[in-house]
């Protein structure tokens, strides 16, 4: 065991080890719908517009705002005849179909498996079946997807957000209940959610694949993996990132102690007193630049050199939309 330390304000971090997850920072959907704004930018010029912020961090957004792209809430802000980018989370039937009817010049940066689950929504609608969606509310990406159902077939879509709200769903036809997810779950939670289910329902339907990304599984396996090794968690991502929030609140489940930082400005000293061994990781859409940027603040306040885990290595890259490449 290492030797305990206390550290001093102003002093050095004696004997701090820091560990880094594999893999970590973005993923092949967050690489493509950055780049989707980018290479709109450039090929029509500034500005365009981005329907809610295309990944969720406060620094990817303020960069493609500095190129020239204006982030809004809804299309009744972009004006006519204008180029628009849907956000990696996806958007409702509502919204494809307002874009189409004002014929705007629109780029679909969803994630291709955001676009699985609204695929797998559009066929249960159109089988009139009944259909969960294991999600949080008001998450952009569940937004989306509760607007890929189709009801007019028979059917009926539920929103569960967790256990409680599975011991609770009440379904009119369970013989004919299905259940998706939203991408960026905590994996854990979600079989929770889904043993409660399936113990009520034993005729639920699973999706043909998981719907959880690999990306947010890989990030989550990486980070339990660095847990049993570390005394503090830093997790890079923003708050209003859902898979960088699962991350640290996989510290919170094992009584270690986890922060969740935009970069390290945010970082505080006496976060480290007592720590020998110090994990960071990033979420999905945290750039790695901000991963060495808090690397350079540890070093300079004196821990050792990280060491890179070994983890899974990705492979998965999504391709742009033809009229962009």
């Amino acid at each position: 065991m290492l030797e305990r330390y206390q550290a001093s304000a102003g002093g050095r971090l004696p004997d701090m080890k820091l560990l880094l997850a594999n893999p970590r920072g973005f993923c092949a959907g967050v690489d493509r719908a950055i780049e989707i704004v980018e290479r709109a930018i450039e090929l029509f010029g500034a500005p365009i517009y981005v329907r809610h912020e295309v990944v969720h961090n406060v620094h990817v957004v303020s960069r493609l705002r500095q190129l020239g792209a204006i982030f809004v809430d809804e299309l009744d802000q972009v004006p006519d005849g204008a180029t628009v980018v849907y956000s990696a989370h996806g958007v409702s039937n509502a919204v494809e179909q307002e874009g189409v009817r004002r014929g705007l010049n629109v780029f679909d940066a969803t994630c291709p498996l955001v676009t699985k689950v609204h695929m797998e929504v559009s066929r249960y609608g159109r089988d009139g079946r009944e259909v969960v969606l294991i999600g949080h509310r008001d998450h952009p990406e569940v937004e989306g997807t509760m607007g890929r159902f189709d009801d007019t077939h028979g059917g009926r879509m539920y929103l569960v957000e967790d256990v409680a709200g599975a011991e609770q769903l009440a379904v009119r036809d369970p013989d004919s209940l299905a259940f998706v997810t939203q991408t960026t779950l905590s994996v854990d939670d979600t079989a929770m959610i889904v043993d409660v289910l399936r113990k009520r329902f034993p005729r639920l339907a699973s999706p043909r694949r998981e719907d959880i990304c690999y990306a947010t599984q890989n990030r989550q396996d990486a980070v339990k993996a660095l847990l049993r090794q570390c005394d503090l968690l830093l997790v890079i991502g923003s708050k209003t990132s859902s898979n960088s929030n699962r991350l640290r609140e996989l510290a919170e489940r094992l009584a270690v102690p986890g922060y969740l930082i935009d970069d390290a400005t945010q970082l505080q000293r006496d976060w480290l007193d007592n720590k020998n061994v110090i994990g960071l990781t990033a979420g999905a859409s945290a750039p790695e630049s901000l991963v060495q940027g808090v690397v350079e603040k540890l070093c300079e306040w004196g821990a050792e050199p990280p060491q890179n885990l070994a983890g899974r290595e990705e492979r998965v890259v999504f391709s742009l939309p033809r009229t962009l490449r």
